[in-house]
């Protein structure tokens, strides 16, 4: 295990482990431990109590934060035609086929978020082994293949998120940066938890949200009571 910082460990000392806190104080103390000298991120990580190796337990699926992550995220569009004007139209930074597919596998990944219309997903295909290891790879559950191009670089471009859940059962998504104001990244976090719940699978039994916790890109996580918040929502 790699070892602790002295300014980590100095930035732990504030935060108390057999404490779940409420989400407004433990947003709080993320900003008080953040200690990076960049605009670190802010990130909810989930332990669900779900069996992700079932077909029926997988979670994935992308939501629209109210306040976006504080990253433009930069998105190339497999598109042919007038879908591929109308993806120039949204805004989006790439739109292509075969070339972009040909500068991908030699390399190129100047890009955050592929979509793809479902038409060149047979093309797209094909860089399965270089996209999937990366979580690059479109998927209709996320929205990124869709015909509905403008609507897919448009909520990207909003602060869409995509979540996931692991083989260990977690899922981590990013709420937005250190800089936003607290009241922001609370929203997002409720946008995030509530999407949660709605997305329970049916077969999870026992108790589905295991732990929840928030924290900054170096600093130490923060036990959040989802009871506190559940009560103001």
């Amino acid at each position: 295990m790699a070892k602790k910082s002295k300014k980590y460990i100095e930035a732990a000392k504030l935060v108390d482990r057999s404490v779940a806190y409420s989400v407004e104080e433990a947003i709080e103390l993320v900003k008080k431990t953040n200690f990076a000298k960049f605009d670190a991120t802010v990130e909810v990580a989930f332990r669900l109590g779900v069996d992700p190796k079932k077909a029926d337990q997988q979670i994935r699926g992308a939501v629209v934060l109210p306040h976006g992550t504080g990253k433009t995220q930069r998105v190339l569009v497999f598109a042919k035609g007038e879908k591929a004007k109308e993806a120039e139209a949204a805004g989006a930074d790439f739109v292509g086929d075969a070339d972009y597919i040909n500068k991908i596998q030699q390399g190129w990944f100047e890009f955050d978020v592929i979509v793809a219309t479902p038409d060149m997903m047979g093309e797209v295909g094909k860089l399965g082994r270089v996209l999937g290891p990366k979580g690059l790879m479109p998927n209709p559950k996320t929205g990124t293949v869709t015909f509905d191009v403008t609507k897919a670089v448009n909520e990207i471009k909003a602060g869409k998120v995509e979540y996931r859940v692991d083989r260990q059962s977690n899922i981590h998504v990013p709420i937005g940066k250190v800089s936003f104001e607290n009241s922001k990244l609370v929203e997002n976090f409720a946008t995030i938890y509530d999407t949660m719940l709605k997305v329970k699978p049916a077969a999870a039994k026992g108790t589905y949200i295991k732990n929840l916790a928030v924290t900054s890109t170096m600093g130490p996580g923060v036990k959040v009571d989802p009871s506190t918040f559940a009560i103001k929502n």
